[in-house]
């Protein structure tokens, strides 16, 4: 079995987007990828509009919870995913080179279902092929 890639997704909030990321690529990518996310302002909770978009499509949402970057910068991380154009800005310096990619989506936060479910499917859509691009798998 190959050795694992640590992605780590990077929002402000890390409650909706970022989460719903973290989510999609543990599940979509089991085996090769390790996905975790954080932000640089976390809300206190995930939104519901996440978790309900994510158990609607059969996507696990146990243990997702907003952290802060902080929490994570020991960790040995393979790739940098920025998910907003703040967390973007304000990404941290890692103790050694980490390749970044930056893909931005639309924040549902505050908004109907309908608005994280078509994240979601964005997210899906969109951030997968450029993981797998990025990390040669």
């Amino acid at each position: 079995m190959p050795d694992l890639k640590t992605v780590l997704v990077l929002c402000t909030g890390n409650s909706c987007r970022s989460q719903m990321a973290e989510s999609i690529l543990n599940h979509d990518l089991a085996g090769r990828v390790r996905a975790l996310s954080a932000g640089t302002a976390p809300q206190p909770k995930v939104a519901d509009g996440a978790i309900a978009a994510l158990t609607q499509a059969g996507l696990p949402t146990e243990g997702l919870t907003p952290k802060d970057v902080s929490a994570v910068l020991n960790e040995v991380i393979d790739l940098v995913v920025t998910v907003c154009d703040n967390a973007k800005e304000s990404c941290p310096i890692f103790p050694r080179p980490v390749p970044r990619i930056h893909v931005p989506f639309h924040d549902p936060h505050g908004e109907p279902l309908d608005s994280f479910i078509a994240v979601r499917d964005e997210i899906r859509a969109r951030l997968l092929p450029l993981v797998r691009d990025a990390l040669d798998l």
